[in-house]
């Protein structure tokens, strides 16, 4: 017989422990100690015995018999399959069977801890960079088995220092390593507070999903550097530019080389702007403006990546102003200005207002108006009967000397000037329709009246000829402008007459139209002199969040103990932006806001009881008129503190007696009994106590329990004192014999009251 080899454990990845010879395949673990059975060739003649040859490694061994076996480990780091043959061998060592195929598959185990490439990373970051786009990477190994959970890496930031904040600033790819802002970095970081992190980076193997993980650390310097990504400061251009165009006119930059330039408008629907923007981030005009056409302009600039389509961060704002020139001449708003004046009419006195206008920007010296007389007709009496305030346009009686008899009328030639311009008669002119545009910011309240109108009707004065009514032909389905007219001065307000909102409307283009209430003679219509346009810009202000509901209702026990769940409060943003859930706590409640608004909701807590109190006797004593009849019977009333009575469903135990109290024995004493109760409610859970019930046996007057006391003294007359001593002495023998016979009498009485206390089973044997 051969040399026997002890075998300490077997394979457990076979379930067959033996067999003939064949190819065959085992898996086995690394790492496994002592020998290892894996299995056992049978043979029978002309074989009389097995040769093993191939990649043994001087741990795997086959036994005479046909035992495979391993005496020592495997390491899969080293060699992932091992391949042997096994031949069968007659007497002479003559191969006859075979040769037959052996692998071995090596089996990883988690023997191997994660190592990240560098000691130290550095890495670069730009202030206000967009939250999750990775500005840098860090990379760790195992050499455990890939495609196993003991080779997969998670990454994660265990902390970093300083932490200002109680969020994290940054945050980490838990699969690639790729570093990058959160959403709180994005909002917080700033090289004026601090300018440099060290991150401590750690990586786990088993994917991070177990407690018997391998992991290692690294340092990660985040230094942090100002962002070029912004809004460029406010330009300002002349209008009508005659240099040539296109002008450059600002720049914006983006962080980092590689990035393309867009442009688009801010308005909705977008219009066509008059600016372009290069590669560089240049931006230009490429036509001159006009300020009386628009006055401003505010659009968006953007930076995508390298391919045009991913947005690197928020679009910036870029603002440019219009300014003025003095390119318009003044315009007097009436062709003829009929003013009605008494002959009696006193020197100083007002006549009437010359209007006119300049559509150069307001508040300019450009726009600056001047008026003069240069003409009256006729000169009677005197020239110069009229004088102008240069400044207003504002006409008063210079003299006292109107006569209708001498002169029924005087016409005025006035001209108005601004600087820089010729002077411009009050000709007649037509009456300009057009408003132009306004911008009002979506927040502006109901009932603002946004713009003043107005037109003129040459009908006989306030009759319904010359009534004017303004109303919004086109551009507002929704009603969401109204407009009034005053009846004295035929002006029109234009109103807000409902909540505005740029996200659902951020424009209207509004036609006005002025008519009368009276419809017009034969063959006159109303044309384009009787429409107004005026277009309305919304604007987008940042708008609070809103909660799905106002009220959230929430039922819990009176029980639970702090930190216990609530419930999960959702919102929402009109302009879109994340918003996360509100997480309610017993102790804590959180508003839901971002950097410049929050929001509150109501949250109502109805707190239930349960059932946490014993029940107690509603008066903890009872008595029983003494002497006893026999057919007393007292009633027992119970009180629980708690939000929903059990009372319907007590039970009472008197300690192994009934539930209702009353003598059974009728020769009780007058004294005061203490009876202990059981009590239990049958709530959920059940609450039950022993309580002390006082049963007194007294004398009653009128239902009422009158304990016996020593009855008052008092202090006898001379003579009294006398009869009574006679008295005494005469009885006194008798009474003597009768006090000795009852001494005798109430001793006995109070043995037996001693033996019979509440507390003792004699005496509540007495109770039923």
């Amino acid at each position: 017989m051969g040399r026997k080899i002890k075998v300490d454990c077997q394979a457990i990845d076979n379930v067959q422990l033996d067999g003939p010879l064949e190819d065959k395949s085992f898996s086995v673990q690394e790492g496994s100690i002592g020998r290892m059975y894996l299995y056992r060739f049978t043979f029978e003649p002309p074989v009389v015995k097995l040769r093993l040859t191939g990649e043994k490694d001087g741990i795997i061994e086959m036994r005479a018999d046909g035992v495979l076996y391993l005496n020592g480990s495997l390491d899969w780091e080293t060699k992932k399959v091992h391949r042997l043959q096994v031949e069968g061998l007659d007497v002479n060592g003559q191969r006859v069977k075979g040769p037959y195929s052996i692998i071995i598959n090596v089996k990883d185990i988690n023997d191997n801890p994660p190592e990240f490439d560098q000691k130290k990373y550095y890495g670069v970051v730009r202030q206000n960079s967009r939250a999750g786009k990775p500005f840098m990477y860090v990379k760790a190994s195992d050499r455990d088995d890939p495609t196993t959970p003991n080779g997969q890496l998670s990454y994660k930031i265990r902390q970093h220092f300083p932490n200002p904040f109680p969020e994290m600033l940054f945050q980490i790819d838990n699969v690639t390593g790729a570093i990058s802002t959160s959403e709180a970095g994005a909002l917080h970081l700033n090289p004026a507070d601090v300018s440099s992190f060290l991150l401590d980076v750690e990586a786990h193997d088993m994917a991070g999903q177990s407690v018997n993980a391998f992991s290692c650390s690294t340092a990660v310097e985040v230094t942090v550097l100002e962002n070029l990504w912004k809004s460029p400061p406010p330009v300002k251009i002349k209008e009508n530019s005659t240099e040539p165009h296109p002008i450059s006119i600002t720049q914006v930059q983006w962080n980092y080389p590689g990035a393309k330039y867009e442009i688009s408008s801010k308005e909705r629907p977008p219009m066509k702007l008059p600016f372009m923007i290069d590669q560089n981030g240049t931006i230009y005009v490429t036509e001159p403006l006009d300020r009386e056409e628009k006055d401003s302009y505010s659009f968006y600039a953007f930076a995508k990546d390298e391919d045009g389509d991913i947005l690197l961060a928020r679009p910036v704002t870029v603002t440019v102003t219009v300014e003025d020139i003095n390119d318009n001449p003044p315009v007097c708003d009436k062709a003829l200005t009929i003013f009605e004046v008494q002959e009696n009419e006193g020197s100083g006195n007002l006549i009437g207002i010359v209007h006119a206008s300049d559509a150069d920007q307001k508040g300019m010296v450009s726009s600056r108006l001047q008026y003069r007389i240069v003409d009256q007709n006729p000169k009677i009496p005197a020239d110069k009967m009229f004088l102008i305030d240069s400044g207003t346009g504002t006409i008063n009686l210079l003299q006292n000397a109107l006569r209708k008899q001498m002169v029924s009328n005087y016409s005025l030639k006035v001209e108005v000037t601004d600087p820089g311009s010729l002077p411009v008669p009050c000709s007649p002119k037509c009456l300009c329709c057009e408003y132009g545009y306004i911008t009002l910011p979506e927040n502006k309240p109901v009932g603002t009246v946004i713009m003043e109108i107005q037109a003129t009707d040459g009908d006989e004065p306030f009759t319904g000829s010359s009534q004017i009514l303004y109303t919004i032909k086109k551009g507002d389905p929704n009603n969401t402008f109204s407009i009034r007219t005053d009846p004295k001065t035929n002006r029109g307000y234009v109103t807000i007459n409902k909540v505005l909102d740029f996200e659902t409307t951020p424009a209207y283009n509004l036609l006005i139209s002025a008519t009368n209430p009276e419809p017009l003679v034969a063959g006159i219509q109303y044309n384009s002199s009787s429409n107004a346009y005026l277009r309305v810009n919304v604007t987008d202000v940042d708008e609070a969040p809103v909660f799905f509901q106002p009220t959230f209702i929430v039922d819990r026990y009176e029980n639970v103990s702090v930190g216990t769940f609530v419930t999960t409060a959702m919102a929402y943003d009109p302009e879109g932006a994340r918003i996360s859930p509100v997480i309610l706590f017993c102790a804590l409640f959180t508003p839901i806001a971002k950097a410049s608004q929050s929001s509150t909701a109501q949250l109502i807590l109805n707190v239930k009881d349960v059932n946490d109190n014993p029940p107690k006797l509603a008066k903890d004593f009872l008595f029983f008129c003494h002497p006893l009849k026999g057919n007393e019977k007292a009633k027992i009333e119970v009180t629980d503190p708690d939000e929903f009575s059990y009372i319907p469903k007590f039970t009472y135990v008197l300690l192994g007696l009934h539930a209702y109290i009353s003598p059974k024995n009728i020769n009780l004493e007058e004294k005061s009994y203490n009876i202990p109760i059981q009590i239990n409610d049958n709530g959920r859970p059940p609450m039950q106590g022993v309580v002390y019930l006082q049963v007194k046996v007294c004398r009653c007057v009128e239902e009422r329990c009158f304990l016996e006391i020593d009855p008052p003294s008092s202090l006898p007359t001379v003579a009294m004192a006398v009869g009574i001593l006679v008295a005494v002495l005469v009885v006194i023998g008798v009474i003597l014999g009768i006090v000795f016979l009852r001494l005798k009498r109430k001793k006995q009485d109070q043995q037996k009251a001693t033996r019979a206390n509440a507390a003792s089973p004699s005496e509540l044997q007495n109770l039923t």
